[in-house]
């Protein structure tokens, strides 16, 4: 029985990772469950998984007798204190966002694996979290659909190293879109995605490719390759999840049907495989496609790679100015079109520094956020 921190427990990584726990109640227990502020959701998970302890980022006006048999923690640190008084064997990070890195952090200390879905903490602090894992000689396990298949392909590779790594993207609701109509996107038309089931910002993400940005750098960090052997395709039907390319010429895809149970179980049950109803693929009825992604119309896929080929702090000025710029447009503050001139302007705007720490980090973040802020009021 292994026991399960799931940080983020009420978003859709959270939930479906709760699904499979369920599933194999036998073999793995959701011992610790946090959320930012949806109490009502985490309520009902702490009645139905009976944790040893949970937490929120917003404490809630009350707490329900029924849920008060477990350790509560809040505030913005109630994850990284949860972890180290309980100690969990997995830790499932699925925080969205920055707000996550400290939290990675701490699991890294705290339990055996660190199970990752926070992409930013490896996107802003990529070089100190890897370090940190190789000096505790701790696991990382991507949970990233794309990640998690090249991993899987590597774990197929015999020892033989990569020459590539290529990303495959679906290229989001507005692949056929024209750059005008982009620019001009609503809200509802940018959280239509048209294979997968997200939050919204990761979704909005999608929608302007920096998702995919944000993954190159993130596969720069956990497989160890340079910006130039990190290729993108789009690829819409989500069907082949991300491929690995060998010296020979040789390429292993992951293919599955788009259901984030399946790099969530690998992760979870790693080395084994976790059955949840996966429907099969049928082949006689596939049409696998691909495209070169359009870096003019989708500008925040360059913006990623430019942003890791400079390094230090301008993947962090990328992903804060990126996270300031998707929330006012959430907001109904800003077009579509805005969210990547903003992100843009971030990056030639902040002042470069050293990312040596956490708080280089943090510092960076505020700047770029700050950044978006400022130009908010000015427009």
């Amino acid at each position: 029985m292994r026991t399960v921190a799931v940080l983020g427990a009420t978003g859709s990584i959270g939930r479906q990772a709760l699904d499979l726990i369920g599933r194999h109640s036998g073999s793995f227990k959701a011992s610790v469950l946090t959320a930012n502020q949806n109490h009502e959701a985490l309520f009902d998970m702490v009645r139905a998984f009976r944790p040893e302890a949970a937490g929120l980022v917003v404490r809630p006006k009350e707490l329900p007798e029924d849920v008060r048999f477990c350790d509560w923690y809040f505030g913005e640190d109630c994850s990284e204190r949860a972890l180290l008084a309980h100690r969990p064997d997995d830790c499932l990070a699925a925080v969205v966002g920055i707000a996550g890195l400290g939290a990675v952090m701490t699991a890294l200390a705290a339990c055996e694996r660190v199970l990752l879905a926070n992409k930013e903490a490896l996107v802003t602090a990529g070089d100190l979290v890897m370090a940190r894992a190789r000096e505790l000689g701790k696991t990382i396990l991507p949970v990233d659909s794309e990640h998690s298949a090249i991993f899987q392909c590597l774990e197929g590779a015999n020892g033989n190293p990569p020459r590539r790594l290529i990303l495959t993207a679906s290229g989001g609701p507005f692949r056929t879109w024209s750059a005008e109509r982009i620019r001009g996107a609503t809200v509802v038309d940018a959280l239509g995605h048209p294979t997968w089931r997200m939050g919204e910002k990761i979704t909005v993400d999608c929608a302007t490719m920096m998702n995919k940005g944000l993954e190159v750098i993130e596969a720069h960090h956990l497989f160890q390759m340079p910006e130039a052997a990190l290729d993108v395709v789009v690829h819409p039907q989500s069907v082949i999840h991300s491929m690995v390319e060998f010296p020979d010429g040789a390429i292993l895809a992951q293919m599955g049907a788009p259901d984030m149970r399946g790099p969530i179980g690998y992760a979870l049950g790693y080395p084994a495989r976790l059955p949840y109803g996966a429907v099969p693929l049928d082949f006689a009825k596939l049409t696998l496609t691909f495209e070169a992604p359009d870096e003019a119309r989708f500008p925040c896929l360059r913006l990623a790679r430019e942003a890791l080929r400079e390094g230090e702090s301008a993947p962090v000025v990328l992903n804060g100015a990126n996270e300031a710029a998707v929330g006012a447009f959430l907001q109904g503050a800003i077009p579509f079109g805005d969210i990547a001139r903003l992100v843009e302007g971030a990056l030639q705007t902040v002042p470069k520094r050293v990312i040596d720490s956490l708080e280089a980090v943090r510092a960076a973040d505020r700047e770029a956020c700050a950044f978006v802020r400022k130009a908010l009021k000015a427009s």
